[in-house]
């Protein structure tokens, strides 16, 4: 079995730009929707809009590859990359992913090259003492391959190009990635992202990171077309369903034609539009509901209602308790009764079921 860089038409993938037209508009509408409602921001609440999201991708981001992050470490390192206000200490792995986040979306207009990619993974990396290579590509003599299973019975689901081929299918990668995103008859948006991330996937160029430098290159591909950081929540959507995203990449170890691939893309990258649409809601409806109840509260209603906010869209799974409230806010439990009832009469909460089962729900 020949793997994919291995066939003698590589790389010159086969695809049909048609397949995708309707969802190449849909894109672009929805672009200019998230650019609207973010024109309502004012610079303070888009700073902070931006932390959100670029802290929901870092996490996420990290998550697809099994890796777990404090969201509010990172967090307070963006914040800080971003030059506001930053008190929570971050490890150096989420202070490195802050840093990528941050690079991506400051410094969108960049161009790509070798040394970006570097910067990028030296970034991600901070604070890696298992690596041989940090900031330059891979060197291994032996196969990078993605495998599964124990030990004694590996299966390798792909192997990439051997590291003596990397800086010649990189120079390849980066020539084809201008050409394309520059060129008068230039493919369209989606499929351009599209074929950028699976086409670094396939050259797997670094000894670890390649997940998530090839999201990054994502955001990258779709803000220097757009003109302006695109600010989607991809890590997000493709963290709800990861099975779907791998088997989606491994569909195209051995062949050329990326319909399906750029189907399955084209989908989440809508999805991803249509998320970060409801967290720029969700971020004006916290502004109103906070200019609304903060004089209405105390110290420890407030400290509750700004956790709940925290977790975001979803909120709390399953509704806040009366035990959460006490730990959020250590008070005690006739004190808890009171605040949260208080909370209830003027709107800030809604209350759903009875006795052990109540459960308090945003009132927004």
């Amino acid at each position: 079995m020949a793997w994919v860089w291995q066939l003698a038409e590589w790389p010159n993938f086969i695809f049909d730009p048609a397949k995708l037209q309707a969802a190449e508009l849909e894109f672009h509408h929805k672009a200019g929707e998230i650019a609207g409602a973010m024109n309502h921001f004012e610079a303070q609440e888009d700073a902070l809009f931006a932390v959100e999201l670029l802290s929901q991708e870092a996490v996420s981001s990290s998550s697809i590859e099994g890796e777990t992050l404090n969201r509010d470490s990172v967090k307070s390192s963006i914040r800080k990359q971003l030059g506001l206000k930053a008190d929570v200490r971050a490890n150096p792995n989420e202070i490195g992913v802050a840093e990528l986040m941050v690079d991506v979306y400051a410094h969108f207009q960049t161009p790509l090259e070798h040394k970006t990619l570097f910067s990028w993974h030296e970034m991600l990396m901070n604070g890696r003492r298992d690596l041989e290579i940090i900031g330059e590509y891979r060197q291994h003599a032996e196969p990078m391959q993605i495998i599964s299973g124990n030990y004694n019975s590996p299966k390798v689901f792909y192997e990439a190009p051997p590291s003596t081929q990397v800086e010649m299918e990189m120079d390849r990668f980066l020539e084809w990635y201008h050409t394309s995103l520059n060129a008068s008859d230039r493919i369209p948006t989606l499929v351009f992202a599209g074929i950028v991330h699976l086409y670094f996937e396939m050259i797997h160029p670094f000894e670890d990171g390649n997940g998530r430098i090839g999201r990054a290159l994502v955001e990258k591909a779709f803000s220097q077309r757009l003109g302006r950081p695109a600010l989607h929540s991809l890590a997000k959507v493709i963290d709800l369903n990861k099975k779907t995203y791998y088997n989606a990449l491994q569909a195209c170890n051995i062949k050329l034609n990326i319909d399906d691939f750029l189907a399955y893309f084209a989908k989440t990258c809508l999805e991803a539009q249509d998320y970060t649409i409801q967290l720029i809601n969700f971020t004006i409806t916290k502004a109103k509901f906070f200019a609304k109840y903060s004089t209405q509260v105390n110290e420890r209603q407030m400290k509750v209602l700004l956790r709940m906010f925290e977790e975001g869209i979803e909120g709390f799974k399953g509704g806040l308790s009366a035990k959460n409230y006490q730990r959020i806010a250590n008070s005690s439990p006739a004190t808890t009764t009171r605040d949260l009832q208080d909370l209830v009469t003027i709107g800030a909460l809604l209350r759903v079921g009875e006795l052990k089962g109540t459960r308090y729900f945003l009132g927004i």
